[in-house]
């Protein structure tokens, strides 16, 4: 019966679920975090630009409005039995409330306002991950690479690796990869074997001072691929304050 909904067409009336609706969530998710990043930075740059919205002395932040949005989409699912367009309408309300929250996730994180300081760089790698945890759901992956199961125990096996595998990834803070080797373990078994960030819990509590200095050497902000990416994740999504590029203040005229 599952198999059958989700074999027919997933925009048509008769089916809510499936790759289709899946795909209208990522585009709205990618869309709506794309613009309300766009907004963000015209807000930075254009007095005139309508972005921000205070009451008083209050900042809203548009998370807020991305809350309410995915709350009011996800009840609506669950409480109505829309056909299309009505279905599609509220995926994509949830992924255009996914985007705008998404986009200020480092909120959650220091719960303090850091959207344009350097720690506001992880609300763009958190949408990175999320999108490719949707593209591999909406392309039909399978998890723990289980196209063909052949017995219980023999499944049991394999996610156990996986799940550990990815697990290690997380420790090494190669969080991408082992979001990936969920679906796909070649990524799970490269993030486990490489380097682990400086930073991480992995690094921490196992290398020894030479090991560490080796993952400091890895991840320098100032080697050329590093400076590379700075330089494109600047022009896509912003600078951080303390890279941003600031015309040289006007001096006055000496008083007479």
């Amino acid at each position: 019966m599952a198999g059958a909904l989700i074999s027919v067409d997933p925009f048509g009336d008769r089916s809510r679920g499936g790759s289709g609706s899946a795909f209208l969530v990522l585009a709205a998710f990618v869309v709506s975090f794309m613009a309300i990043r766009t907004s963000a930075r015209l807000t930075r740059h254009v007095s005139w630009w309508p972005g921000a919205v205070r009451t008083g002395d209050i900042h809203i932040h548009h998370l807020v409005w991305g809350i309410f949005l995915m709350m009011l989409s996800g009840f609506l699912a669950f409480a109505t039995t829309p056909g299309a367009p009505w279905w599609h309408l509220i995926a994509i309300g949830f992924g255009v409330g996914a985007g705008f929250t998404m986009d200020e996730f480092a909120l959650w994180v220091h719960l303090e306002d850091v959207y344009w300081e350097q720690q506001g760089r992880r609300s763009v790698d958190a949408a990175i991950i999320a999108v490719a945890f949707a593209g591999l759901v909406v392309l039909g992956t399978t998890p723990f690479g289980l196209d063909d199961p052949a017995s219980i125990t023999e499944t049991a096996v394999v996610v156990c690796v996986v799940l550990a595998l990815a697990l290690v990834c997380f420790m090494k803070g190669r969080i991408l990869l082992g979001v990936l080797g969920l679906f796909v373990p070649v990524f799970a078994i490269a993030g486990a074997v490489r380097l682990a960030r400086p930073t991480s819990p992995w690094a921490r509590r196992r290398y020894t001072a030479g090991r560490l200095a080796r993952a400091h050497a890895r991840f320098d902000a100032d080697r050329p691929a590093a400076r590379w990416g700075r330089r494109l994740a600047d022009a896509l999504v912003g600078a951080p304050t303390d890279r941003e590029v600031r015309p040289p203040a006007r001096e006055d005229p000496p008083a007479p």
